[in-house]
């Protein structure tokens, strides 16, 4: 007997039924893992991410459903094996944001402003660490964050203990020491291994001046492609023969223009 007809709904039980399905039905969806789709809920994660960098508020619905959708099969796999389903993630969330918000329901006396606030939620978090048996100060920040990012919580959670420079000069002072450090590398890999401490101190830097690392750099990336197409836009079939002065003259004048 065949399954009846799906139709789009916006009753998250028929996508919970459509995963169901192609769990059961589809050959590629039979066979994959947890290990497997992790990749795919990172790029998805991703591709939320770069629509609204874009403003891209048209795509932004089908990216969100991308990536509900990894959260659906990751929970449908759980079931299968006995673990847990969607609903116990629901409920997970659910009162995780209830425990860290009571000054929005219910306790009057744990109002707080915005500053007094994030001090209640580091030590919330630091309880749930404990109650959940971690026993490091670092042991949650994700090993499979993007290395800015992870470097940027890794040094803000070692803050915390004041383990932490007394503010930002003191940090550019530790950059140029680290490029010195890459300079004078005698091998490629100790050259490799500065490079990761000069990094590390760019994302102590963007910390302590409050920028995010990421973002900063995912601009930087957006700006260089800006205006290395306004070379190749003016070049044209001259681009792998123009000389490096002429390039940077373009690179110039896209800059002035505001690329």
């Amino acid at each position: 007997m065949t399954n009846p007809l799906i139709e789009p709904s916006r009753d998250i039980a028929v996508l919970l039924e459509v995963m169901k399905r192609l769990r059961e039905g589809c050959p590629w969806d039979k066979v994959q893992t947890f290990e497997t789709i992790a990749p795919y809920t990172i790029e998805e994660a991703y591709e939320v991410a770069s629509a609204i960098a874009d403003k891209d508020m048209k795509s932004l619905p089908g990216e969100l459903g991308d990536l509900l959708f990894q959260v659906v099969f990751h929970a449908r796999m759980a079931e299968e094996e006995g673990l847990f389903d969607f609903g116990a993630v629901v409920e997970a969330v659910t009162a995780k944001m209830i425990r860290r918000h009571p000054h929005v329901f219910g306790d009057e006396k744990a109002r707080h402003d915005a500053a007094s606030q994030k001090d209640f939620w580091e030590k919330l978090k630091e309880s749930e660490r404990t109650a959940s048996g971690q026993t490091g100060l670092l042991d949650d920040v994700a090993g499979a964050l993007p290395a800015l990012t992870r470097a940027e919580k890794l040094q803000r959670r070692a803050s915390t203990v004041g383990f932490d420079w007394n503010n930002a000069e003191l940090v550019l002072d530790k950059l140029a020491e680290e490029a010195r450090e890459v300079l004078e590398a005698p091998t490629q890999d100790k050259r490799a291994e500065e490079i990761g401490d000069l990094l590390f101190v760019v994302a102590n830097l963007a910390r302590h001046l409050k920028v995010d690392p990421e973002a900063a750099l995912r601009d930087a990336n957006a700006k260089f492609t800006r205006r290395f197409r306004h070379i190749e836009t003016v070049l044209g079939g001259r681009m792998g023969s123009a000389s490096l002065e002429e390039m940077e003259a373009l690179w110039q004048d896209a800059k002035a223009k505001g690329l």
